[in-house]
């Protein structure tokens, strides 16, 4: 090996080392940190069981729905080619990357107490529903998450060869007999993933319980975190929450690793797919039933909120306007962390190997299961001995959003720079290019795509992110969902419906903008 790629692989090495020291310091080191001060962990009481016991039904409940919801419709779009179909997939993926507050107002203006439905029931002369408990967190969850659901099932039926459909064609195979012996086996594969990490996301929730809970009977883990520290000050019984929480994200994950199979439908030769079990009318009929439904299910709350909204943005107050400036430079520095630490991430793992850079594989991904709140607190509580943490509440948000968001990115930057380092590593070697010459002539061009998907995940989700600045903001440094759920709480409803489209249209920009440029020199 020469010098200039020995030096290449001890930058790496470096690098990702560097990230990798930051995760433990925001994983564990900010929890430590809160049973430091705590003095010990503190014991739960009858409420904080009957949270925990809440969260993982509420959890089980969301993701199992979500991603059972999400097979016919995904099987659907996969069987069915038509014009805008792909703008109807983005379409419906877009709870998925939107604020949460943003859906919660628009599932209140269709399901609410005054919302479409309540009217239609009132209407018809029925009594009118309360959505707010525990069906009202469990249908929240499933409208953000059964977009990410559909997505990775369309993926899977996607990667299913061509070959396989033309030789059950070939064998008379039925519908049923497609769905037992190609689409069933790429279904055990991919599920136990897809509900893995939407229960963590569900299991990790704050806006939803915070906002559709509905009272002490429907309070989440993370929610009794937040009262700890908020109301009760109680740093042992937030940190001993936040482990049990961390134990049920790290028993779930076990269970999804030792459920799941390896994919055993081999390859093909990247044939377009032609289905050849979706002529009959009946069928179609469904197919176009499940499309429909999952599209008003999900576009129709959106619409609602872009309707209310429109009138009262002119009349909107300084401090919201203020508001949306503090999230916009909270989302774009995010952005860039999350970027650079996926990639220094990404390229240590491939370059340590699959023994030590599982390790640090598994390090980048267990931010799925840790609090925000907790490690927001815990980063504030290693500030207060140097400064005012409430100084940093705007970067201490931001680097909490960018650990958060790393998980994503990395799940789509790595397979990806593996590709890259397998089709282009050994000519790049050739050429002599290491370093940041390789970086700016090989590796950012040919990871432009994921690239800017991932930036516009991350830039979507931290701009709509309501956790860390709750605990710790003043009203003149409020964020915009935070600003939001003031206006909510303070009934002053246009102004919040004025608010939510200015969030909505930030979040939405935010992730085409950088998902369009990952896309500028793509065809496909």
């Amino acid at each position: 090996m020469n010098d200039a790629a020995s030096r290449a692989r001890l930058l790496a090495l470096g690098l990702g080392g560097g990230v990798a020291l930051w995760l433990v310091v925001l994983n564990f080191g900010a929890l430590g940190a809160v049973v430091w001060r705590a003095e010990g962990l503190g014991a739960l009481r009858g409420a904080d069981w009957a949270a925990v016991r809440f969260t993982v039904v509420q959890a089980l409940l969301s993701a199992g729905l979500s991603v059972a919801l999400a097979i016919p419709i995904a099987r659907a779009l996969a069987r069915r080619q038509f014009r805008g179909r792909g703008l109807l997939i983005t379409l419906m993926g877009a709870p998925f990357i939107l604020p949460t507050l943003v859906a919660v107002l628009g599932l209140l203006a269709v399901f609410g107490r005054s919302g479409l439905v309540n009217q239609g029931f009132e209407a018809l002369g029925l009594a009118r529903f309360n959505i707010f408990g525990l069906h009202g967190v469990v249908l929240a969850h499933v409208f953000y998450n059964l977009p990410l659901a559909t997505r990775i099932l369309l993926q899977g039926w996607a990667a299913i060869p061509a070959e396989r459909f033309r030789l059950a064609a070939t064998l008379g195979f039925r519908p049923q007999d497609n769905f037992r012996q190609l689409e069933w086996p790429m279904l055990r594969d991919l599920m136990p993933g897809a509900f893995l990490v939407i229960f963590l996301i569900c299991l990790t929730s704050f806006s939803v319980a915070l906002t559709m809970g509905g009272g002490p009977r429907a309070t989440t883990v993370e929610l009794a975190i937040y009262q700890a520290f908020r109301f009760d000050y109680d740093m042992g019984r937030a940190a001993m929450l936040a482990l049990v929480q961390f134990g049920l994200c790290a028993l779930a994950g076990v269970i999804a690793w030792r459920v799941a199979l390896p994919s055993a439908l081999g390859g093909g030769l990247d044939r377009p797919v032609q289905r050849f079990d979706v002529g009959t009318r009946g069928l179609r009929a469904w197919d176009s039933v499940l499309i429909v439904a999952g599209a008003v299910f999900l576009l129709v709350p959106l619409g609602m909120v872009a309707l209310r909204g429109l009138p009262h943005i002119a009349g909107l107050p300084v401090e919201v306007w203020h508001a949306a400036l503090r999230s916009l430079v909270v989302a774009l520095g995010a952005t860039a962390v999350t970027l650079a630490m996926a990639l220094a991430l990404s390229h240590a793992i491939i370059t340590l190997g699959k023994g030590r850079g599982a390790v640090l594989e598994w390090l980048g991904l267990a931010a799925l299961a840790a609090s925000p709140l907790v490690i927001g607190t815990g980063l504030f509580l290693l500030i207060r001995p140097l400064a005012n943490p409430r100084d940093f509440a705007l970067v201490v948000t931001m680097l909490v959003n960018a650990g958060m968001a790393l998980p994503f990115a990395l799940r789509l930057i790595l397979p990806g720079l593996r590709a890259e380092l397998g089709t282009h590593g050994r000519l790049a070697s050739a050429l002599g290019l290491h370093g940041l010459a390789r970086l700016r002539i090989v590796t950012l061009p040919r990871l432009r795509r994921p690239l800017g998907f991932a930036a516009g995940l991350t830039a979507a989700l931290s701009m709509g992110d309501l956790g860390v600045i709750m605990l710790f903001a003043e009203r003149e440094g409020a964020t915009l969902p935070m600003q939001l759920y003031r206006l909510m709480n303070a009934y002053r409803q246009d102004d919040a419906a004025g608010a939510a489209l200015v969030l909505l249209g930030a979040s939405l920009l935010l992730f085409i903008v950088f998902e369009r440029w990952g896309r500028g020199r793509a065809k496909a």
